[in-house]
């Protein structure tokens, strides 16, 4: 008895785990829950923290150059004979002995002291480059959102016209009920009949294509926020549009202050005004301190020569100047300049593109809240209308094509209105986006 209660358990057990394979159970997710996801999961913002990390380590190289160079070398060698040639280089020499084995060990130390600031600069420009690499990765964080945010709407707006759909669906099997009875009773023709069925099949075709774009967005949303693709989202309800409570100057003001793209040419500008002082450097002498000791076999540098080990060392102020800098230096410093004029032209081009930006996003934004109004006026009027033409089509007062006609308009109404909403929700987005803030 106890085996067939355990079979029994079982079986269930595996037909429950078939059901969730089947139709897996929805996850709740959140506008702001999916983009902390995509901020700690998604490839493209990974792969801009690399990117970060990298600049830092480029950095910490750069500063380190500020320590003292150490080196330490050693050799060993087969020295050959010495021939003398006293008589001429055509005649036979004379050879005389040395001692064939040779070994040298020297250590070395070097300080840069003074380079005409080369070294700063360079350690400057690194940390400009550094923020500006963190600056574009936080532009590209807020694309990411950007496009996380469209797909999430999508998302949304598919599951909402499933809704609107299977209601519709429902209303018309009910009507289409209603219609069979008026045909048994002769009360109508066969061809509203086959109309009213027709229509229901093409209700269940769209809603089937509904579905197919529910599992394709899923996936997709999925995909971005670094969950598995089978995973059944569920968006939760977002807050109403915010309306325009500000001007456009408000607006463009705020996006000269945080807009990613101003900032990125800001510090481009920065950076190449670094690199001239840089060029400039070349110019300069180079001063520094130095010390050496080597150990070596034989003793062959001073006089008198000793066939034994000995001990050098020196240290000492080093000073140098490369006077083919005068004319090497003098192209790549003129480039330099030009790379300056360069970026303050890009500069002032990325204000006025962030000035067109931000009109347009301001303007279609309010252009969007206005077409919520429209649509939720044409919502109420195209249910009116369902309402009149169903009553009167039962009454016999109207065709069925006035009908299906009114059917066709609430829905289209009722998905203008759903579209409406979220596509003024994403305009918002693109707002703080172009603003540098969202």
């Amino acid at each position: 008895m106890q085996s067939v209660r355990r079979v029994i358990v079982m079986w269930l057990l595996s037909l429950v785990s078939i059901q969730a394979q089947i139709n897996p159970p929805e996850q709740p997710l959140s506008l702001s829950e999916a983009w902390q996801k995509a901020e700690q999961f998604n490839k493209t913002i990974q792969e801009q923290n690399l990117r970060v990390k990298i600049s830092h380590e480029k950095l910490e190289q750069t500063k380190s150059e500020r320590l003292p160079e150490i080196g330490a070398s050693t050799q060993y060698a087969r020295v050959s004979n010495l021939p003398i040639y006293e008589r001429g280089i055509l005649n036979t020499p004379s050879q005389y002995p040395v001692l064939h084995n040779f070994f040298q060990l020297k250590t070395e130390a070097y300080f840069n002291v003074y380079e005409g600031k080369k070294l700063q600069t360079r350690i400057k420009a690194e940390e400009k480059e550094h923020t500006l690499v963190e600056e574009e990765k936080n532009q590209i964080q807020s694309e990411v959102k950007l496009r996380v945010a469209s797909v999430y709407l999508d998302l949304q707006r598919n599951l909402i016209y499933k809704d609107l759909m299977l209601k519709n669906i429902e209303e018309a099997e009910k009507r289409l009920a209603d219609i069979r009875e008026l045909h048994t009773n002769g009360v109508v023709l066969k061809s509203d009949l086959l109309r009213a069925e027709l229509q229901v099949s093409r209700q269940k075709m769209t809603l089937h294509e509904i579905e197919n774009s529910i599992l394709i967005t899923n996936q997709k949303l999925d995909l971005m926020i670094g969950l598995p693709d089978n995973t059944v989202l569920k968006p939760t309800q977002l807050p109403a549009s915010d309306s325009l409570a500000k001007g456009y100057d408000s607006f463009l003001d705020e996006a000269f202050d945080h807009a990613y793209q101003l900032k990125i040419a800001s510090k481009q500008k920065e950076i190449s005004e670094l690199h001239l002082k840089e060029v400039q450097a070349d110019y300069k002498p180079k001063v520094g301190l130095f010390a050496e000791y080597t150990y070596a076999y034989p003793q062959i540098t001073f006089y008198p020569y000793a066939g034994a080990l000995y001990g050098f060392g020196m240290a000492g102020l080093k000073a140098s100047y490369s006077l083919s800098s005068l004319y090497h230096n003098k192209h790549r410093e003129q480039a330099a300049r030009v790379e300056i004029q360069r970026q303050r032209i890009m500069e002032s081009d990325q204000a006025d593109r962030i000035k067109q930006a931000v009109k347009e996003a301001y303007v279609r934004y309010g252009e969007a809240l206005h077409r919520i109004d429209v649509s939720e006026l044409s919502t109420k009027q195209a249910a009116e209308n369902y309402r009149i033409v169903h009553n009167t089509y039962f009454n016999q007062l109207s065709l069925l094509t006035d009908l299906l006609d009114a059917d066709t308009q609430l829905l289209q109404s009722q998905y203008d209105l759903a579209s409406a909403r979220l596509a003024a929700r994403l305009q918002y987005y693109h707002l703080l986006n172009t603003l540098g803030k969202l």
